[in-house]
């Protein structure tokens, strides 16, 4: 049979995710004039987009908006959705050798790293993955319940994740209600008797992840002053020479606007959200019942190391806050797939610019690729993944071009549907989740809403009629 890429022969590609990477990956092979490609997406949720559905922040309605582009990646006639198709679960990496000439891991980085001090298993305190999956309807996190009694809560972390927690714990009911957001999440955060978040950054103002968009919004939240300490929003020496060294004007701007805030008079308005620099957890502490009552912190000073990058050093002086809530936001780390090289320590599949990896000769396994969180580590936004995607979709379409591909026994579209189809019965196609779309954007309509989205797979197949 001739090389994969003809008309008569197409490329045929597994996608293993749905989210962003997936899908900037995907339109790249798709553009290919010189190659024909065909390419199933495999996703565990009915549903796709990834982190756009399940962690953008839900009154963040136009970051996505990047959906209708994947849209139109999916309509394309080369392209098929299998939701509700799990790798590992529900077909192998044997299976796509079979069935496809090439693979592509998409997955993500799922899991949470730990803060590693005493108490941080007490009961209240989570990962605040966990939090934005139950409060954006994630089905496997419906279910979890959140501690929102209490009148103190403490985000570890000072990311775009934390802001965005700290931000929505800061949101009245009346905001709350403009969201996508999960009824269940809105329903108990309405319900909410926390008055002050405390967001924590062990080092200053210039080294804080968040970015620009995300810190100016804290200063629009219609309920909620922001408390910044002057001392803490000031930068020590080190970090002033970095910045006049590097000339960062939006590193500067961001500073300014801490800065501002610092020197905002409180409004006394009914919440609070202490932004901190400078501190470290260092204990959690809980009460009589096994639930966490307060956190030790340490105050740090920057030093900096051989190679000039400024880290946090404990000055000895100690604090503590009272908090019935803390969610940790100290980064991401991929989980192994089976079958696939994994990097234990960096917590990413093994690869060299997208090609996966041999552990034990480090040459590229021809058929196998990787992009998106889950090849880099949990770094960038969602635009980031679209260089990222394009570095691994071309070496993709360059070992093809080689001939270095699986070699499947049949890759006939109808072969791999049967196949499929027989391991999954209800698997979702794209027109599966068009209609799911069309009954979640209703529903928000009569509530003057985004959407109201479902929640548990059972209510998703039950109104596609299965």
């Amino acid at each position: 049979m001739a090389e994969p890429g003809t008309r008569a022969n197409p490329l045929r590609v597994a996608i293993i995710g749905a989210g962003p990477s997936a899908f900037y990956a995907a339109d790249h092979l798709l553009k290919q004039e010189d190659l024909n490609v065909e390419i199933d997406m495999f996703d565990r949720l009915p549903t796709p987009y990834g982190l756009v559905r399940a962690g953008v922040a839900p009154d963040h309605q136009k970051i996505k908006t990047v959906t209708r582009a994947f849209a139109r990646t999916a309509t394309d006639p080369r392209f098929r959705f299998f939701g509700y198709v799990e790798f590992g679960r529900d077909i192998s990496l044997d299976d796509i050798r079979r069935y496809y000439h090439q693979v592509l891991f998409a997955t993500g980085a799922q899991s949470d790293k730990h803060m590693g001090i005493p108490g941080e298993g007490l009961r209240g305190s989570h990962p605040a993955t966990e939090f934005v999956a139950w409060y954006n309807g994630h089905p496997d996190y419906r279910d979890c319940s959140f501690d929102l009694s209490c009148e103190q809560a403490v985000i570890v972390g000072v990311g775009n994740v934390a802001i965005d927690v700290a931000r929505i714990l800061s949101l009245t009911p009346a905001e709350l209600a403009r969201t996508d957001m999960a009824d269940h999440a809105i329903a108990a955060l309405s319900a909410s008797k926390v008055r002050d978040v405390y967001l924590l950054g062990r080092r200053g103002p210039a080294q804080a992840a968040f970015t620009n968009p995300e810190l100016k919004e804290l200063g629009e939240l219609a309920e909620a002053d922001v408390i910044i300490r002057p001392d803490e929003a000031a930068l020590d020496p080190l970090s002033q020479a970095d910045l006049a060294r590097d000339g960062d004007r939006a590193l500067a701007r961001k500073v300014e606007m801490i800065q501002s805030y610092a020197a905002r008079p409180p409004a006394g308005l009914p919440r609070r959200l202490h932004l901190r620099f400078l501190v470290s957890p260092t204990e959690l502490h809980g009460d009589a019942n096994g639930h966490v009552s307060s956190v030790s912190l340490v105050r740090n000073r920057l030093t900096a190391t051989a190679t000039g990058s400024l880290v946090a050093e404990p000055t000895g002086e100690t604090e503590e806050i009272a908090a019935g809530l803390v969610l940790r936001s100290v980064g991401y780390r991929g989980l192994p797939l089976p079958g696939i090289p994994f990097h234990d320590r960096w917590g990413v599949i093994l690869n060299a610019h997208g090609r996966v990896l041999d552990p034990g000769t480090n040459a590229p396994i021809p058929g196998e690729y990787v992009t998106g969180w889950i090849k880099r580590g949990p770094t960038g936004v969602i635009g980031t993944n679209k260089p990222d995607s394009v570095e691994t979709a071309t070496a993709m379409l360059e070992d093809a071009r080689e001939g270095t591909t699986f070699a499947p026994g049949d890759a006939s579209c109808e072969a791999i549907a049967a196949f499929v189809r027989g391991r999954q019965p209800q698997c979702v196609t794209f027109d599966d989740w068009r209609r799911l779309d069309e009954l979640e954007v209703a529903a928000g309509g009569r509530a003057g809403r985004p959407r109201v989205k479902f929640t548990s797979i059972e209510d998703m197949l039950r109104a596609l009629g299965r």
